[in-house]
């Protein structure tokens, strides 16, 4: 992994371990965010929060990171709406008297950077990519006029 992605790589983890522990020390910042036909909305925060902060470790983890990664990404899906109640409806968060207006709409089109950026640590390492060409295995070591070794499926 190159010098940047580690450094984006332990920014998103600590990014998330950080939101996941304010979820669970204040979830009272969290509670106007919820919808109002979600159920159990402090046991709801508490779940966020608790997957936030192992995702956010899971990440860290190379025998974790793309599981955790793809974990993200179904929690940014998952939050999604909530995220959406509050362009909808302007709710003040943090104790304001007031939301944030159009900068609520503003966010939105950010979960699907969020997204991108786990979706990142999906993919296989360069290396590992590289090393199945260089093996033999995989579509891209078949030059023109080649075939998949004898006993693929392909062919």
């Amino acid at each position: 992994m190159s010098p940047g992605g580690r450094v984006l790589l332990w920014m998103m983890g600590i990014f998330y371990v950080a939101n996941g522990v304010n979820h669970l020390v204040h979830p009272g910042f969290y509670l106007p965010m919820m919808p109002p036909y979600l159920p159990w909305h402090l046991g709801l925060i508490d779940l966020s929060g608790l997957a936030e902060i192992a995702l956010g470790v899971g990440v860290l983890v190379p025998a974790t990171r793309r599981v955790a990664a793809w974990g993200i990404i179904l929690l940014l899906a998952a939050i999604f709406p909530a995220n959406l109640h509050i362009a909808l409806h302007n709710v003040p968060i943090g104790g304001r008297a007031q939301g944030y207006g159009i900068w609520n709409w503003v966010r939105l089109p950010f979960q699907a950077v969020f997204i991108a950026w786990a979706w990142w640590y999906t993919l296989s390492p360069p290396d590992a990519r590289r090393g199945a060409a260089a093996s033999g295995h995989g579509a891209a070591s078949y030059g023109t006029g080649s075939s998949p070794p004898s006993g693929s499926a392909r062919g």
